[in-house]
């Protein structure tokens, strides 16, 4: 078995790129193309880098643990100061906005920040599409004033439906069953659109494809199985813990037919996959489920996904190991001068070159040479 090695350095101390760029630009509103003519269209959040769980591949307790000290409350972007940065992106082209954390149902009034969110309209005047990723713990408590805040998706983590499984994952001993509450009290409160991620690793969970697949079958619940992914410096992943998508797809469909569907948006990075019915074409009724498989078959070609983190840095890939401080500009300035705000996201994504799933091997090395540390999951949002 190899020896873990977890890094010491604060995984939050990042070297600004304010140097490599010009904000002396000409004011830019509509889309946004990087150097890659990627467009700008899904911002994702976090609004709180703590969680009650301690997930080895996000949060291990190694790392996580009692003494650790969290951001102070002082340091996160107030709900004024999200929604105000939110608003700049949506000029430039976000069209979807994803709360995360840690977990985002830990962070105080959450709903608060919901019914701020939902005042943002494109330039066309269309509604944002505004969702959430939750462990789903607290779900059950949270739904209805949820729902009533605005929200009509989310996305819950969840690894196993073996009890056993799930608490030796998420390292809490939180039953599965309070997780499987949380799922129904969103459905019942009317919020629609729910899928549910699954994180697979070879040898810890995979024996659970199956039974999730089977569990969600036909409940209006989307499945996604997602590739153990490199976030991070102290997960300890390896590419032997990887079980590619293409081996998931192959073990479900063995046994429950499967027929491919056509991406629901550009830079979907879920395949899609619908169960089929007798006929061998995809049953609506059946639900379908989705690979996400950014190890083995990289989608950096077209990800248009900016991330702003837990105190206001700005990260063009979730695997960057550099961030861009957009909260001393916030808080150093007001609302009337927004237009600075404005042009200093435009010029970032502009610069933005980021395909590291494509190069995955190539920058590890060269990161382990140089010990470049990329931030946690917790802290930049999944």
């Amino acid at each position: 078995m190899l020896a873990r090695v977890i890094p010491l350095l604060d995984h939050r101390q990042f070297v600004e790129r304010q140097s490599a760029h010009s904000f002396a630009e000409p004011l830019v509103t509509g889309e946004v193309r990087d150097r890659l003519q990627r467009p700008l269209r899904d911002l994702r959040i976090s609004v709180t880098d703590r969680c009650n769980f301690r997930c080895a591949y996000c949060m291990p307790k190694e790392v996580f643990g009692s003494d650790y000290q969290y951001l102070p409350h002082s340091s996160l972007l107030s709900f004024e100061e999200i929604t105000r940065v939110a608003r700049q992106f949506v000029a430039l082209g976000v069209r979807k906005i994803r709360l995360t954390g840690g977990e985002p149902l830990l962070r105080k009034n959450l709903e608060e920040l919901l019914v701020q969110l939902t005042t943002l309209n494109t330039p066309d005047g269309d509604a944002i599409d505004l969702t959430m990723t939750t462990n789903g713990s607290l779900l059950a408590r949270k739904a209805v004033a949820l729902k009533a805040a605005g929200l009509n998706r989310v996305t819950v983590s969840l690894d196993a439906l073996d009890d056993r499984v799930f608490k030796r994952m998420n390292d809490v001993d939180f039953p599965v069953a309070k997780v499987l509450d949380g799922i129904e009290a969103a459905q019942a409160a009317g919020i629609t659109n729910i899928k549910v991620n699954m994180v697979v690793q070879r040898g810890v969970n995979d024996q659970q494809i199956m039974p999730m697949a089977r569990f969600f079958q036909g409940s209006g619940v989307a499945l996604r199985f997602i590739e153990f992914m490199d976030v991070g410096s102290t997960n300890g992943w390896n590419m032997d813990a990887v079980l590619p998508s293409e081996a998931v797809i192959r073990t479900i469909s063995e046994h429950m037919p499967l027929v491919r569907l056509q991406a629901s948006a550009a830079g979907e990075t879920a395949q899609r996959w619908g169960y089929a019915g007798p006929n061998g074409q995809h049953q609506p009724s059946l639900g379908e489920i989705g690979v996400i498989s950014s190890v083995t078959q990289a989608f950096c070609g077209d990800c248009n996904r900016a991330r702003l983190s837990t105190e206001g840095r700005l990260f063009t890939c979730l695997f960057a190991g550099q961030g861009f401080d957009l909260r001393h500009i916030l808080r150093g300035t007001t609302t009337a001068e927004d237009e600075q705000l404005t042009r200093v996201i435009n010029s970032v994504w502009r610069g933005r070159a980021d395909r590291y799933s494509q190069m995955r091997s190539s920058v590890r090395q060269q990161n382990n040479s140089t010990h470049q540390r990329r931030p946690e999951m917790s802290y930049i949002g999944g």
